[in-house]
């Protein structure tokens, strides 16, 4: 089935700015916590996934094609994770609930809760 990618406007403050491999990392032995995206078969797990107040996240990308995980307030965006890598961005700082999706696969949604 053929797809399209569409550009949305940019958001009125920029997205933390994520890291990208072409594999699985370690993170820095000084980060106190984090947690994990999955995606798979075009879903993300678990949804949905509680973490800290600017907690790293990260994300890895088990399926054939690139995914992103983009906050629908746009507070978080990963961007681009091309098939088989990972990467990781900064959970907000504000407590609430955020609805993610994958821009490339709108019927991917997701739910982050930061408390």
């Amino acid at each position: 089935m053929p797809f399209s990618l569409v550009s949305c406007s940019s958001p009125a403050a920029p997205p933390s700015q994520p890291t990208t491999s072409g594999h699985n990392t370690n993170q820095a032995s000084n980060q106190t916590s984090s947690s994990t995206i999955t995606i798979q078969n075009y879903a993300f797990s678990p949804s949905p996934l509680t973490v800290s107040p600017g907690e790293t996240v990260n994300v890895q990308n088990h399926d054939q094609m690139a995914h992103t995980v983009t906050a629908k307030d746009q507070t978080f965006d990963t961007g681009a994770i091309p098939a088989g890598s990972s990467t990781s961005f900064k959970a907000p700082s504000k407590a609430g609930t955020y609805a993610y999706s994958c821009t490339f696969h709108t019927f991917m949604h997701g739910v982050l809760i930061v408390k």
